[in-house]
């Protein structure tokens, strides 16, 4: 059982970044990918629908012999961890949050700026967040919407990319921002193009290598760290598996081949 995969889902191509620490945590553990990308972006969606596209891609990762799950997108968390956890009580399963904690530590003027989708930040899992962590802070909310598309796209330094982020962020810096938390998995790909757009003093804070390490924690105490090799991983999408295909060499790095998710879970 421990040399079984994780299994890594998320709206789109996002998940990719997480799925790239949790490869540079844990070398050996082989790792199954799916981008619904059929249905992205999440965070336009209620969450009686991305729970139930949460249910059928879990459905489909446990198919494919997955031993623990993690859900690489905020939105998805807010919506269908709890639910997942409880019908799969024995299965380790790890969801994201945008990274609140670290950042109200981290700020020094004590204003922080969020970049997010609509869903994270309507969702009662982010206000709770705030609630529990953001007490002496002010929190400055961004929604970004049409962002996850253009990196869906693999546009991640076009000009509509650069004039859309830079419309975003420009408020966040005038209201004294110095910490901007990335509040979706998809949003670490323009880190490179953020890092032009706001002073080397502002801090970029995002919880992919924290999953990466609670995955970790999780997979020693059921006793089912991997030891390798884990060859490559493999890809699935909802769209078209080209397009996946596509921005692989871009987002994670090597050019592998993607299929298409079949059946009831596409």
């Amino acid at each position: 059982m421990s040399e079984a995969p994780v299994g890594v889902f998320d709206s789109g191509v996002g998940g990719l970044s997480v799925l790239r620490e949790i490869r540079a945590r844990l070398p050996h553990e082989p790792l199954l990918y799916v981008a619904d990308s059929g249905h992205v972006p999440y965070g336009e969606k209620t969450p009686e629908f991305i729970r139930e596209r949460s249910q059928k891609i879990a459905e489909f990762l446990f198919e494919q012999g997955a031993k623990a799950l993690v859900l690489a997108c905020n939105t998805a968390t807010a919506a269908a961890v709890a639910d997942l956890r409880e019908r799969y009580p024995q299965v380790p399963i790890v969801g994201m949050e945008p990274a609140v904690k670290p950042a109200a530590a981290a700020t020094r003027s004590g204003v922080v700026g969020v970049l997010a989708t609509t869903g994270t930040l309507k969702s009662a899992k982010f206000a709770a967040l705030l609630d529990r962590f953001a007490n002496d802070v002010r929190v400055v909310t961004q929604p970004c919407p049409g962002l996850v598309e253009q990196i869906e796209a693999g546009e991640l330094a076009t000009p509509r990319t650069r004039d859309l982020l830079r419309g975003w962020v420009e408020p966040l810096l005038a209201e004294g921002c110095d910490t901007l938390i990335l509040g979706c998995t998809h949003y670490p790909f323009i880190r490179p193009l953020l890092r032009e757009l706001v002073p080397e003093s502002v801090s970029l804070v995002d919880t992919g290598a924290a999953v990466a390490r609670h995955l970790q924690s999780l997979l020693d105490q059921h006793g089912l760290r991997a030891q390798g090799p884990a060859g490559s991983p493999r890809f699935w999408s909802s769209a078209d598996p080209v397009q996946l295909q596509r921005v692989l060499p871009l987002l994670w790095g090597e050019a592998l081949p993607a299929e298409a998710l079949p059946g009831k879970s596409a």
